[in-house]
């Protein structure tokens, strides 16, 4: 696994030295042109941040504004990471806000889906954070935002209620119409779970 990185600079220094140049193209099919990639595989990625689970918050703050497209995904599979231990209802809040403080750093649907179910959508299933959240999302104008807003949910799926689920397709009915194709998927995609579950 590797020792710990405890710095923003050394998250970034090993992603760096994880990169392979035939990544680029890969990823560049998800990001903006001017976007810079370092062209690290999403495994590898994903190993490197759960090393930097315990970054500080000022250096996971580095990581949100980095310009390139890897330091930010791996700052929101940091979220994830933490959101997976056994937490108190405040520190799952302090996590949704950090994700929804740090929204504008989303530039890629993938950085959505790592991170919005367990960081956002369990803080909300039990109460630590409002289930407003979901429909301010909703009528965003950013099409990531919406994204977030039923992707979130798909916790509720996972552990919630079936009243918990029908609250998600309130969701899904209000983005129904939403003609751009991130969100369009990612409602098709609740919908599909929810209908596993019988709703």
């Amino acid at each position: 696994m590797g020792d710990p990185l405890t710095t923003a600079r050394g998250l970034v220094t090993a992603l760096h030295d994880a990169a392979e140049p035939g990544e680029v193209e890969q990823i560049r099919r998800r990001v903006a042109d001017d976007e810079p990639v370092f062209g690290v595989r999403m495994g590898t990625l994903f190993a490197v941040a759960k090393r930097a689970t315990d970054l500080p918050l000022a250096e996971l703050q580095s990581l949100f504004a980095h310009p390139a497209y890897e330091p930010r995904l791996a700052a929101f599979c940091i979220l994830d990471f933490r959101a997976r231990r056994r937490l108190t209802d405040d520190e799952r809040a302090t996590l949704a806000a950090a994700y929804l403080d740090h929204h504008d750093a989303i530039t890629s649907w993938d950085m959505v889906d790592r991170a919005a179910p367990r960081v956002l959508g369990w803080p909300i299933l039990i109460g630590a954070a409002d289930f407003a959240i979901l429909e301010e999302l909703a009528r965003s104008d950013e099409p990531l935002r919406r994204r977030s807003a039923i992707t979130a949910p798909l916790w509720f799926i996972k552990k919630g209620t079936d009243a918990d689920v029908a609250r998600g397709l309130q969701i899904a009915d209000a983005l129904s119409g939403d003609r751009h194709p991130r969100v369009a998927s990612a409602v098709k995609i609740y919908r599909e779970h929810a209908s596993r579950r019988g709703m």
